[in-house]
C-alpha cells in the first residue's frame, strides 16, 4: 500500500485519502481494525546480526515488517467486509513493541460504504 493511493482488493477499496474521488460515502460504518503481534525468532536474529555486519538493508527484518503489515491490512479488510463496508477511508498503520523482540502492527481505517457519483 502506497500512502495517498487506493487500492480495489476483492471489491474492497482500500485508500490513504479521507475521500474517495469518483465515488459518494452513502453510510458510515465506523472504525475497522486489523491487528497483528510478531516476534523476530532467534534464527533470525543471528541472521539480522549478520546482515547488520554489512550494513545496508537488513532483509530478514524487512520482510518480517512487511509480512506483519501484509497481515494487519488483510484483517482489517476482513473485519470491513464482516461489517458490509466496501471502501474503507484514511486506513493507517500503527506499530508499538510490546517488549523485547515483539511487535504489534496495526492497520486501521473508517469503514463505509460508497456509490458511483
Amino acid at each position: 500500500m502506497t500512502y495517498g493511493r487506493t487500492a480495489h482488493t476483492s471489491e474492497l477499496i482500500v485508500t490513504t485519502t479521507n475521500d474517495l474521488e469518483g465515488f459518494r460515502v452513502v453510510r458510515h460504518i465506523g472504525v475497522v481494525r486489523g491487528l497483528t503481534v510478531r516476534s523476530r525468532s532467534v534464527l533470525g536474529n543471528l541472521g539480522a546480526s549478520l546482515q547488520t555486519i554489512l550494513g545496508g538493508n537488513i532483509t530478514i527484518y524487512s520482510e518480517l515488517a512487511e509480512k506483519a503489515r501484509g497481515e494487519a491490512y488483510d484483517l482489517m479488510a476482513q473485519h470491513a467486509r464482516e461489517l458490509g463496508a466496501n471502501a474503507v477511508l484514511a486506513m493507517r498503520y500503527d506499530a508499538n513493541e510490546i517488549t523485547d523482540g515483539v511487535t504489534e502492527v496495526l492497520a486501521y481505517g473508517t469503514a463505509v460504504t460508497v456509490e458511483p457519483r
